[in-house]
Formats: C-alpha cells, structure tokens, sequence
C-alpha cells in the first residue's frame, strides 16, 4: 500500500446524479470535493438510451450524455473527479474524526466528510440475449423507459409489487402487457395482486420462464418456456421490462453502517445522515423507494448541506 496519505475535506464515492450533484453543491460550499466514480462513470443511467423525464431538458437527452453534463458542471466548480474504486474503509464513531478510505487497494484518503452515492444495481435473468438487447428494448425501469412503448405490446418479467406497480403503469402506456410469473401465484401483496387483475389489457402466465429475448438490435419478441410443461412459444413484443428487484452497491460497507434487510443504507429521519458521525448516503444507494435520477440529485444536494453543516457545527 502506498506510504502517501492524502487528506481531503469531502470524498465523494460514487457518480451519477447523486455523486456529481453532491459534488456541485460541495465544490460550491468551498469543500474542495474528490468523487472516485466507481467501475461505471456515471451510474446506471449510463446504460439508459433516452431520459425524458428530467427537468431542463425539453427534447429528452440520453443518458451518457446527461451524466457528462452533470460531470463537467461539477468540474466547473473545480471538483476533482477521478476513476477508481473504494475498495476499503474505516469510519471513526467520534464528531470531527478523520474517516480513511483506501482506493483500488493502494491508496489512502483521509477525508472529513464522506459521501456515497455508489447507487445500486438492477438484477437481470443473465441471458446473454437480455444482455445484447440492453438499450435495445431491455430496461429494468418502465417509469424511465415506459413512455417509448406507447400503443405497444410489452413484457414485464416478476411477480412481486415491483412487478406489478410497473405492469399496470405499463398498462397506462401499451396495447398489451403480459407478465411473466414462474411460480403458480404472484408475490405482490393482495392490493398490487387485485391492481393487476382488474387491469383489462395486462396478462399473467404463471409457471412461465423468459427463455430468450428476440431480435437482433432491437426487441422483435420473446421465447419463453412453461416450466412445468416445458413447452415453448413465442410473443411478439417491442419492449421487455425486467422487474426482479435491485441491489444496493453496499458490500462495502456491511458491519459498518446500519442497513435495512436487503442492504440499503438507513439514513436518519429527512437527512442524509448515516449512523456515522461525517458520513453520508445519497439517491438509490439509501432510497429503495422511487429510484429516479431526480430524487437522486436532490438527496445529493442534501448531502453536500449536511456535510457542510456538519463541518461548520465543528469550527463553531
């Protein structure tokens, strides 16, 4: 490990929305913020084709290049944004203690205040056809993407209420949805269960497995596979939505800060207060309710107030 410690203000793990508008907030508060952006610049939005639903941006824009603008707004106020991962870190209990966080395994910050915003990430099916066709018809977010499949025909893949709220958004938006259950019921509680059942255009087949995703660029239909029967048949669809849940990039960070039962940070109260005096959490890496790059953003504003609060209760 290198001998060379580096101290900052604030550390910033993780980009996207959150990251980089922490960043901007900081930068702005003279916290001379750092953000390592993890393995995937700019977060899950990177592998979004087309975002129409954040404000200011009135003819859509893609994702990569959405996340870019937030970058060089951030670098405008002089954050220093650097490619690497935390790989390791140890936060002190006590107010105004130094946090040290070791980056790609050799390198040691010691940093006042950290933000994370390492996000979290989708579950797919792991076909390698789900893979090819990610941005092609592939999503895993009917509300960012359902507005592309308007007058469609469409699959949703699940059966707990993550499932069932985006079928029956769905629903609002395309010809047809048919979703695809593996088991003989649908986990959704009995509310998303009867939302579901009393939506005229949506279809369950229980004991149904996606078996392959079809096309070559784009979504021109679906394989699947009756798993008690083992019969296959096609359904022509233009957009296949995967609903099977989320994982919060918190492996991190287990035995360190307080999690709920699936793995995403607790904060306290309307903050972005950790358990951890100076530490901070932002967008989907605490926020496993909405997971919008707009309600990102605003909990990374959050954050950098708080982190500057925090550091201005500590010179007072």
């Amino acid at each position: 490990m290198s001998d060379t410690i580096e101290k900052i203000k604030c550390l910033i793990i993780g980009s996207g929305p959150a990251g980089y508008t922490a960043a901007i907030y900081a930068a702005r508060a003279d916290l001379k913020p750092v953000i390592y952006t993890g393995m995937e610049p700019g977060g899950q939005l990177t592998t979004t084709t087309e975002v129409d639903n954040y404000p200011g941006y009135p003819d859509g824009v893609d994702g990569t290049t959405m996340m870019e603008d937030f970058k060089k707004q951030a670098e405008r106020f002089d954050t220093e944004v650097r490619f690497g991962l935390a790989t390791k870190v140890e936060f002190d209990d006590t107010v105004g203690g130094t946090h040290k966080v070791t980056i790609d395994g050799n390198k040691t910050i010691e940093a006042e205040t950290v933000i994370i915003s390492t996000g979290a990430t989708a579950k797919y099916l792991g076909l390698e056809s789900e893979e090819r066709l990610k941005g092609g018809g592939v999503s895993a977010c009917a509300t960012c993407d359902g507005f592309f499949y308007r007058g469609q025909d469409v699959i949703v893949v699940g059966a707990g209420d993550t499932a069932a709220e985006e079928a029956t958004f769905l629903a609002k938006l395309c010809k047809k949805v048919t979703m695809l259950v593996r088991r003989d019921e649908m986990r959704a509680s009995k509310a998303m269960q009867h939302r579901v059942n009393n939506t005229k255009n949506l279809e369950i087949l229980f004991n149904t497995e996606l078996d392959e995703v079809l096309g070559d660029t784009v979504v021109e239909g679906v394989r699947v596979i009756n798993n008690q029967t083992q019969e296959k048949h096609d359904i022509a669809v233009t957009g296949v939505f995967i609903a099977i849940g989320h994982k919060p990039n918190t492996e991190l960070f287990k035995g360190i800060l307080d999690m709920d039962e699936t793995g995403y940070l607790i904060t306290q109260g309307k903050s972005t207060k950790t358990g951890k005096p100076g530490i901070f959490a932002a967008g989907d890496v605490q926020d496993k309710e909405y997971r919008q790059a707009v309600t990102a953003a605003g909990t990374g504003c959050m954050a950098a107030l708080d982190a500057e609060r925090y550091l201005a209760a500590l010179e007072s």
